[in-house]
Order: structure tokens, then sequence, then C-alpha cells
């Protein structure tokens, strides 16, 4: 689908959801139906989302604001369920986004989505149920500038923001979510008590898909931007050694891990924990993709090498949604949705 910047905000979204809007009802039924499950008190948030949560939708920057008052309009929704949607990986996803250089100095970017950690687990077939349904939702996206193809990204149906996107030629950008004590929930809440100051995770990648011209300026964007939730934003460039991990806090780039020769490795690898500790026993995909990449050697860096390594058990499990493939130099970029055979990790 085609989003044209140059349509009116509350419009941009009226092709997709005419077409795809089913899809968004059934996630957001889903989504409701766990909810319900966990306890019967569920039914007042559901309620309170219906009724009220829309009203904060104004508190949003535009055009990400009259974008989601289109959108709600668009398929019929409540404001309050469709902003919720857009909140909610805000919050929890779980993510392995690798940059890595072949023997002749090409960067390529690589990713898997993971979403839907205890959001229903079907015991029949043993998977997640919002994992399933957002498999059937996710939707290539061309973002359009002036007739021209400004950037490219990968989005589930109804999400405005940005986690996965390439501008060919210029970068190519992957957010992965970073487990941390001072999370985001603390700066939701702080924005629902008035404190306004801080960006939105995906509304300001977003904004550097749209507006930064290269590398250097998406580096110094995503590093300085005061953000609701920490984060580790991986951003590759076109040429060699445009290639960075920047681990932010709410508040403030706290490292900045790049490729280089001094490194004495061809790729970066990011889970959702900091490169410099040890990940946890119980979600050790880091370990395992980094062997991967260890035995593909530089030499048999490319998508195929990169799919291998991102279809490796646990690294796929049962959480993963879908693998994208960008290289930026060349335009090229390539999703396909995952799905992990028995025997299989829940995470």
């Amino acid at each position: 689908y085609h989003i044209d910047l140059d349509l009116a905000p509350q419009n941009r979204w009226d092709d997709l959801a005419f077409h795809e809007g089913a899809k968004l009802k059934k996630i957001l039924q889903v989504f409701k139906d766990v909810l319900l499950s966990f306890s019967k008190y569920s039914a007042n948030i559901i309620s309170f989302v219906d009724n009220n949560l829309g009203q904060l939708v104004d508190t949003l920057p535009q055009p990400y604001r009259d974008e989601l008052k289109g959108l709600a309009n668009a398929t019929n929704l409540p404001l309050g369920e469709v902003l919720l949607y857009n909140l909610f990986y805000e919050v929890f996803t779980v993510c392995t986004s690798i940059l890595a250089e072949d023997d002749r100095g090409n960067l390529y970017h690589a990713r898997n989505m993971d979403f839907g950690l205890f959001m229903g687990w079907d015991s029949q077939n043993s998977t997640w149920l919002m994992t399933e349904a957002l498999k059937d939702s996710v939707v290539n996206l061309k973002w359009k500038k002036n007739g021209q193809v400004l950037f490219k990204s990968v989005n589930y149906v109804g999400y405005i923001g940005v986690f996965t996107a390439m501008k060919p030629g210029a970068f190519s950008l992957t957010v992965n979510e970073r487990f941390n004590i001072d999370g985001g929930y603390l700066g939701i809440l702080k924005w629902l008590l008035g404190y306004r100051q801080s960006s939105w995770l995906t509304f300001i990648t977003r904004q550097v898909m749209e507006t930064a011209r290269d590398f250097h300026d998406a580096y110094y964007l995503l590093r300085d931007k005061e953000l609701l939730a920490p984060v580790y934003f991986i951003l590759g460039g076109n040429q060699t050694d445009q290639a960075v991990v920047i681990t932010r806090s709410r508040l403030e780039a706290i490292d900045v891990w790049h490729l280089s020769m001094d490194n004495s490795t061809f790729y970066l690898l990011e889970t959702n924990y900091d490169h410099w500790s040890k990940p946890p026993f119980y979600d050790d995909r880091r370990s395992v993709g980094r062997k991967c990449m260890d035995g593909l050697t530089k030499k048999n860096v490319g998508f195929l090498g990169l799919f291998d390594v991102l279809s490796s058990k646990p690294v796929l499990n049962k959480l993963t949604t879908y693998t994208t493939l960008m290289q930026v130099s060349s335009g090229r970029m390539e999703s396909y949705i995952q799905y992990c055979q028995n025997p299989c990790s829940p995470w």
C-alpha cells in the first residue's frame, strides 16, 4: 500500500482501512478476548478504553492526532481502541536485529519482529493468539511525498508509527525494546499526568524516516531526542562502517555500539538486552544468533544467509511474526511471514 503524505492526515489511511480494516478489527477483538480471560473486571477496562481513552488523542502531536482520528473513522472503530493499539507496541516488543557487512563492503540490515508475549496462549496449537492475528495483518508500505517514494516500511495494519523501515540509498532503521525498570509505562504515565516533553518512540522514528537526509542526520535525531520509552535503535547506512546500535534511556543515549574494524567482527546483533551484559538464561537468543553469524562468515552475508540466521531457533520462536531483509544501497527490501514448527520455544 501507498501512504501519501501529501493528503490531509485524516485521509492518509483510507485506502488501507478500506481493504484491510477487517484485520484490524480482528486484532482488537483478540486483544479484548485475551483481556477478558484475565479477570472479570476487564470488561470495565474495555469500557473505559472505548468511552474515555480516545480523549487522549488530542494530546498527541500532529499529524498523528488527525491520522488516528481518520483511521478510527474509516474503520468504524472506537478511537480509544485505535489509540491503545498504537500504544501497546510502545512498551512490549521482543525482537532481534542484525547489521552485517559482506566481504565486498556491502551493508545488510535484517530483523525478526516478535510480538504477543502472554497475549493468549493457544495450548491446542501451541501458538500465541495475538501473534497469529498479527501475522495476518503484516503490510508493506511505501510512503510517498511529491509523487516520489520517500521511504519503505513494514507495518501491522492500523499502526501508524515505524518499527522497521528503509530510505533507499540513505539508511535503514529497526527498533528493539529495551527492558528497563525506567520503562515505557513510566513515560506514558508521565504523559498522562501532563508532562509532554518526551517523544513517542515510533513517532520519532517515523519523523526520522520522513525528514533525515542521510545516516548522520538520522543518527543525531535518534541519539538526542527525549523519549517516552527506553529502546535500542539499530541504524545502518549505505557505506562501510555506517552501522550502530544506539542504547537509549528515556532521556539520553547511554551507549553507541559501532561496527568497525576495531571490533574485529563483521556484524552487530541486538536482541533486547544491553550488549555489554549477559542475557538472562530464559531468553538467550543472542548466543544462538552469534553462533550462527560466526558460522555464516563474512563471505556468505546476504539475504539468504541472514534469513537462515533469523530462522534458527530460538531466534525464530512462537512470537515471531515476520522477518525483514534490507540492503540500502540497492534499495532492496523483502519481508516474510514466519512460522516456527514444533518443537519451538514460546519466546
